[in-house]
């Protein structure tokens, strides 16, 4: 007897249906509210998780002028276009009628870009010394949320300038170094970022002259203020355009060490002491104590030196002197250590570069106002609205620790930004509705889920730190009492 069998259909891959999509298909409408800027969502918890708001109003100084809607909303709506990527406050006009946008500002239509204007054109240089100092407040609770205070103990700072190219008449603007667009108009601001975190730690928007000794202590003076309260050692690393003594002298009297690149002076050394570390004989390094004629005090000077080419055209004219054959890089600095590993500390400094070519993507080449003033606002604000992409990205990291700060802010919009999302409305709440189908999901929820850890237990960062002082000024550097003391160089 032979029994019918039903084929199994159990065993068969289950296939995800395409849905083609083809100059027919047919479209329509719907009633609901959607957004392209999901991710907009986790800077509204980061600002709650991290009371950003309580410490606006704290460390705000208020102009004469109040908006209708209040300072904070207007900073706050001009950090979430800046978080989306837009720089220009014109761009408000693409973005008004975004759902995500007007729900985090409470706002049923957000105001005419006029408004903002007259708001930023309100701000002085009191508003921008408020937004550096809410940076700072900001930075602490946040280090303390991702636990970087019992991390980071010895940071590097890395400080260097860059040009604002500017197009018809700008307050403070004037013709000085611009590679890029020579003899354009610019400005010329003066940034210093914390290298193992990457983000912005203090600067100012300066005029388009060269940075003078002035500009160097005031930056190194408004830097220690700004410092999380864990730190306990800094290394400030600069290009020769800082170099002077009032650098020097301001490092000792905050207590930071420093290596500066040295133009313009030229110290004597020892020939009997250059030395190479590997098999390269090209390449050698060497150091001596030398006081330059201005300077109230000697310092220590580390000198790498390259063979030139002789191969290469610029090097067929035979050389005069013995010491022209070489190419050299020397820096000052208060660091111990061999020479090589001074001068290999401070090349990591390069890093610098790429963070003010991302600043710039971020809200640098936008200068809104001819009034210095109302841009030295704007810039802060700019730069606060950066360190919000980092600390997102922060939070955002998982098991490949700092995955996420490796990825430039625009590149990281791609992943934790533009994610669409439905923000509905029912039984008297909001709730955001994203696809199952993301496919950085489980990234987005451990993002969502940490802010929503620190929101539950802020008295992670609110607890009381008792400080204690480890940058003591010094009158002079530890290794050139070492030298003197030992005659080590």
């Amino acid at each position: 007897m032979v029994t019918s069998q039903t084929p199994t259909t159990a065993a068969r891959p289950t296939r995800s249906r395409v849905r083609k999509i083809t100059a027919a298909t047919p479209h329509g409408f719907i009633d609901e509210h959607l957004t392209p800027f999901g991710g907009l969502f986790s800077l509204e918890k980061l600002l709650d998780a991290v009371e950003v708001e309580q410490a606006f109003d704290e460390h705000f100084v208020a102009p004469q002028r109040t908006p209708k809607l209040g300072h904070w909303t207007m900073i706050k709506a001009i950090m979430g276009l800046q978080f989306i990527g837009l720089q220009r406050l014109y761009h408000f006009t693409y973005v008004n009628e975004d759902a995500m946008l007007k729900g985090v500002l409470d706002v049923e239509r957000l105001p005419v870009v006029s408004t903002f204007w007259r708001c930023l054109n309100s701000y002085d240089h009191e508003q921008a010394h408020s937004f550096l100092k809410l940076n700072g407040v900001v930075r602490e609770r946040v280090w303390r949320s991702l636990g970087y205070d019992a991390r980071y103990h010895h940071i590097h700072v890395d400080i260097d300038t860059t040009v604002k190219t500017v197009y018809g008449y700008k307050e403070e603007a004037c013709k000085g170094h611009n590679p890029k667009h020579r003899g354009k108009k610019g400005l010329r601001p003066i940034l210093a970022f914390i290298a193992e975190t990457k983000e912005y730690l203090g600067g100012q928007l300066r005029k388009g002259k060269t940075v003078s000794a002035s500009d160097v202590k005031n930056c190194l003076l408004s830097m220690k203020p700004l410092l999380p309260s864990s730190i306990r050692k800094v290394t400030v690393r600069a290009d020769a355009e800082l170099y002077c003594w009032d650098a020097v002298a301001t490092c000792r009297e905050l207590g930071f060490d420093y290596t500066i690149a040295v133009k313009k002076t030229r110290p004597d050394f020892d020939e009997t002491s250059w030395y190479s570390p590997g098999k390269n004989a090209d390449i050698q390094y060497n150091s001596t104590l030398f006081q330059p004629s201005s300077w109230k005090d000697p310092c220590r000077f580390v000198a790498m030196r390259l063979r030139k080419d002789p191969n290469d055209p610029k090097n067929q004219q035979s050389e005069l002197f013995e010491d022209d054959e070489y190419k050299y890089r020397i820096f000052v600095t208060s660091r111990e250590g061999a020479p090589h590993r001074v001068i290999d500390e401070y090349d990591d400094r390069a890093g610098a570069e790429k963070l003010i070519s991302e600043a710039h993507h971020e809200g640098l080449r936008a200068v809104p106002s001819k009034k210095f003033a109302h841009n030295r606002a704007f810039f802060q604000l700019a730069m606060f609205s950066y360190n919000l992409w980092r600390y997102v990205k922060a939070f955002a990291d998982q098991q490949d620790e700092n995955a996420w700060s490796r990825n430039t802010n625009e590149v990281s919009r791609l992943k934790l930004l533009y994610l669409a999302a439905k923000v509905n409305f029912h039984s008297e709440r909001t709730e955001i509705k994203y696809s199952q189908r993301l496919s950085v999901k489980p990234t987005w929820e451990n993002l969502l889920s940490r802010l929503d850890h620190v929101r539950q237990h802020r008295e992670v960062w609110k607890k009381p730190v008792e400080v204690e002082n480890f940058l003591r000024p010094r009158k002079r550097d530890r290794v050139v009492q070492k030298i003197l003391c030992t005659g080590y160089g």
